[in-house]
């Protein structure tokens, strides 16, 4: 016999000599090669970039902080109107009027924001609180407007309350 050893096998003995089919094998091997390729790339982006909420940790921080003027801005956004509020104080609520073409009228609110700009220049964040009722195409134009008039840290939550 070819390539094994034969023991004698005479009579209700089997040869040793087996033909192992490898294409089970290799088709186990191809289904976890890939399998472990996929997981590795969904554990890259599923990473968030996230930065802590807290206070600042360190002295250098605080001063920092201190230096750049910011300010705890809130846009309320309703199907009836825009409200603004920078930490405690609130602004005068603009009217959500819509133009011929149906699009919400973005104009007090984009000069709302250039008064904002000019007395905190440094303020790089707005959070938007969105009623259920609100139509995405107008929260999408008020992120844009955001972004373009020099707030690009946008988050958007539901109104609380």
């Amino acid at each position: 016999m070819a390539g094994g050893m034969d023991l004698g096998g005479g009579k209700g003995k089997k040869s040793l000599d087996v033909a192992i089919n490898l294409t089970p094998f290799i088709d186990l091997m191809a289904v976890t090669i890939s399998f472990l390729i996929m997981t590795a790339v969904w554990t890259q982006i599923g990473r968030l970039q996230v930065a802590q909420a807290g206070g600042p940790a360190t002295e250098e921080e605080q001063k920092q902080e201190e230096q750049t003027k910011t300010v705890q801005l809130t846009l309320f956004v309703t199907p009836t109107e825009l409200r603004l509020a920078a930490d405690q104080s609130e602004f005068p609520p603009i009217e959500a009027k819509r133009g011929a073409n149906g699009k919400l009228d973005l104009a007090p609110l984009i000069a709302r924001f250039k008064e904002l700009k000019a007395q905190f220049p440094d303020q790089a964040a707005i959070t938007l609180q969105t009623e259920d009722k609100v139509r995405y195409e107008d929260l999408v134009r008020i992120i844009d407007q955001c972004i373009g008039a020099g707030l690009p840290q946008v988050s958007v939550s539901a109104i609380m309350g």
